[in-house]
């Protein structure tokens, strides 16, 4: 492959098909086995990413890398901090952390921990990392899995002015429709080889999806089922004290799938973390069938009936060291030990029945982090699946997970609410709330701008109430 000066070349293909490793090895993480590399002219052959970086090659991440207890402006030049007298010249690293963060439109200040931002600021602050480098080639792994449309539309926005200044980029996306927006050209890989080359980005997604799968796969979604007319779970006038969200109130139905929608910041995260019990709430009420409910953790909305599969995963769903047996037991021991005294071979029974009824690709001693994105998403399901919830919700449900695997989650999804449980979900995906929801709940700036029901929602409709 060749990339030309001012040119986005789009990297295609699902899980594991080595878009990730080839670009480890550019930025001089990881060292090719054989081959060559040619940097403007020259052998290239960088030991560690700081001498790729100081060649001019830089990469984003698809997991966020960030250190949480610094700052955003300290995280933004770690490793080449701004120096005056032998000391941190902390006035011009918060002005030109400030001056990147301006550019993508992220409306916070430098000194802001990063511990305290959600996942898509988080996001965007290493994107606003990356364009502090002043790289003349730039490596974009995902950068979009976290970021609502008018935050993607910024990234593009700065992307092809950087483009202008002759800037190349490597854009590596599970968002296919993303594509014939921001790439000149498309490279498919599949298991680690180089399936296909096209010279243009316009290519039909189906021929892309064929062609990253190596079968046809249609993102088709199933059918929704028929809402029930039991009300399962009700809130009125919710509000935060954080003020992320306030005066929130709807139901969902049995058997029914509530999508909430709303550009990032719009409080769709905070609102679910407080439904289930992991925020505080500073008014309102909720009803879980009819009966007030007043969780203050998480362990009293799962033993009440509600559970949150989270935006973040790795970080708040799972435990990555720990076997897949390990990680379908917690939160069931009192199902696996209803007698507090927990067998090896019953946890490893219940990982078996769970990984079964899931599909999970894995065996129960297996190690939760050897897996794929969707079948670590499919083990925090099988989880919750197990406590035969009412309510199940799920936050950002493919995020980072490729085509091929979404269907499945997809599927998972319709099956819980054909199941008779409420669902509600949560996500940036546009295509995704309108082919999953019977009804859609719009926010903006943290307040509810409307209720979409069935006919009425399309991706007119929902733009127009969340950029009120």
């Amino acid at each position: 492959m060749s990339i030309h000066p001012g040119e986005v070349v789009a990297l295609l293909g699902e899980n594991g098909a080595g878009k990730s490793t080839l670009s480890s090895i550019i930025a001089g993480i990881n060292q090719p086995s054989k081959g060559e590399m040619i940097w403007k002219g020259k052998p290239y052959t960088p030991k560690s990413p700081k001498e790729a970086l100081d060649t001019g090659i830089g990469l984003i991440h698809q997991e966020i890398r960030l250190l949480p207890e610094l700052s955003v402006a300290e995280n933004m030049f770690i490793g080449r901090l701004p120096m005056s007298k032998g000391r941190i010249d902390t006035e011009k690293m918060f002005y030109l952390a400030s001056e990147q963060l301006s550019r993508l439109g992220l409306n916070i200040s430098p000194d802001t921990l990063v511990k305290e931002l959600r996942v898509a600021a988080q996001q965007q602050v290493e994107i606003a990392k990356a364009l502090t480098l002043n790289a003349e080639f730039l490596i974009l792994d995902e950068p979009t899995t976290a970021l609502g449309g008018e935050e993607t539309e910024r990234l593009f926005h700065q992307i092809n002015s950087l483009k202008k200044e002759g800037v190349a980029f490597i854009y590596i996306s599970h968002r296919l429709d993303e594509i014939a927006q921001i790439a000149d050209r498309i490279i498919v890989l599949r298991d680690g080889k180089q399936i296909a080359t096209h010279d243009r980005s316009d290519v039909p997604i189906k021929t892309l999806v064929s062609e990253m799968v190596g079968r046809s796969v249609d993102r088709v979604f199933p059918e929704n089922s028929v809402a029930k007319p039991h009300t399962v779970l009700s809130v009125e006038n919710l509000s935060s004290p954080s003020g992320d969200f306030k005066n929130i109130s709807f139901s969902v139905k049995q058997g029914e799938i509530l999508g909430i929608a709303g550009i990032v910041g719009a409080g769709r995260t905070e609102l679910v973390r407080a439904i289930s019990g992991a925020d505080p709430l500073s008014g309102g009420n909720m009803y879980l069938d009819g009966e007030h409910v007043d969780f203050r953790s998480p362990a009293d909305a799962i033993q009440q009936g509600i559970v949150l599969v989270p935006e973040d995963r790795k970080q708040e769903g799972l435990l990555l060291d720990d076997t897949i047996a390990d990680n379908l037991a917690v939160g069931n021991f009192d199902k696996i030990a209803p007698n507090s005294w927990v067998s090896p071979n019953a946890v490893i029974e219940f990982a078996q029945e769970a990984i079964q009824q899931m599909g999970i690709k894995g065996s129960p001693e297996q190690g939760l982090s050897d897996l794929s994105g969707g079948n670590q998403q499919k083990v925090i399901i099988a989880k919750w699946i197990a406590r035969h919830p009412k309510v199940f919700i799920l936050d950002e449900p493919t995020r980072g997970i490729d085509v091929g695997a979404r269907a499945a989650i997809y599927e998972v999804i319709a099956n819980l609410a054909q199941n008779g449980m409420a669902v509600i979900v949560v996500s940036s995906d546009l295509d995704e709330v309108i082919g999953l929801s019977n009804r859609v709940l719009v926010l903006a700036h943290g307040e509810q701008q409307g209720i979409l029901n069935d006919g009425e929602i399309n991706q007119v409709s929902i733009m127009e109430l969340a950029t009120r």
